[in-house]
């Protein structure tokens, strides 16, 4: 297993590409640049995500469902390792040490205007996977608090609205779902949800398979989603990121693997900011035509 690598930037630095906001500590302009002009094999596998959409889960997925069930000598190989972040600092070095031979599976947070018109040129499958946003905004939450390169939010409620107006890390939510969905008929993409893989996982890990050319068994089937449950992967080192240094993530503050759970934004939305949540949620995807499977009850 390969060191964890060294970092040039502050820890708390930012980077501002496309108009949207990075954490420095893990991403340069040169970084992300190379991401936007990365040549795409057709054999790659790519997974993307908006943060706290259920990354970490579908990362050991992928992993599993191209071991076959079978994770043996990546056990402990963290997750960075096994599938990394085509923008950040140390993808160059982690890709180059990926298995000759076989198919990269690689992860990305980038928005749909920087990766699509390279993949477009490409054959590699996309794995788009999205979660409800106030799940998904109620996790950042908790991961800003958490690490120590993103800021603690002042509150929950200016976080409500940063997410809003997408001004926060990462951009828009909804942009970041919009494009990427709005590329489904261009690329070799497959979408699917948390919520999906939470409600249905054999039928999503069959989908999966079908997908990627890696048709499953049972038997590798039970294996998979044995190792994929909430309480394996909290306590595999390779997944819950304990591997990474106190200073960057302190585990005093909280845990990588929180609850893992559906509907966990009902115990931190009020009345006001569900109302208001779901008057921006109508405007900004009311229109889209996108099919959803999540409600905002």
């Amino acid at each position: 297993m390969m060191q964890p690598p060294l970092f040039d930037n502050g820890i708390d630095s930012v980077e501002v590409f496309k108009g949207i906001r990075f954490p420095g500590f893990i991403h340069t302009q040169e970084s992300l640049r190379a991401a936007c002009s990365f040549q795409f094999q057709d054999t790659d596998v790519l997974l993307v995500t908006f943060p706290k959409s259920g990354t970490t889960w579908m990362q050991q997925v992928l992993s599993l469902v191209f071991c076959e069930g079978h994770l043996g000598s990546i056990h402990h190989v963290p997750n960075w390792e096994r599938m990394p972040w085509l923008e950040q600092i140390f993808f160059g070095k982690l890709c180059s040490s990926l298995n000759p031979g076989q198919p990269r599976l690689l992860t990305s947070h980038l928005p749909a205007e920087a990766l699509g018109p390279v993949l477009q040129h490409s054959k590699a499958r996309v794995v788009y996977m999205a979660r409800n946003p106030k799940d998904v905004l109620v996790s950042f939450y908790h991961f800003h608090k958490l690490v120590n390169f993103l800021p603690d939010p002042s509150s929950f409620e200016d976080f409500v609205d940063e997410f809003l107006k997408g001004t926060g890390f990462f951009g828009s939510w909804f942009e970041h779902v919009k494009g990427w969905l709005g590329l489904q008929q261009d690329l070799n993409m497959l979408f699917v949800t948390y919520e999906e893989l939470y409600q249905e996982p054999r039928a999503t890990l069959q989908k999966l398979g079908d997908f990627l050319g890696r048709p499953l068994g049972p038997e590798k089937e039970d294996s998979i989603l044995e190792q994929c449950t909430f309480s394996f992967m909290s306590q595999s080192s390779g997944v819950n990121y304990s591997q990474v240094p106190t200073t960057v993530m302190d585990p005093s503050r909280g845990l990588f693997m929180r609850k893992g759970v559906m509907g966990d934004w009902k115990k931190h939305f009020s009345p006001e900011q569900n109302e208001t949540f779901n008057a921006v949620y109508q405007a900004k995807m009311g229109n889209s035509g996108l099919q959803l499977p999540w409600t905002m009850d």
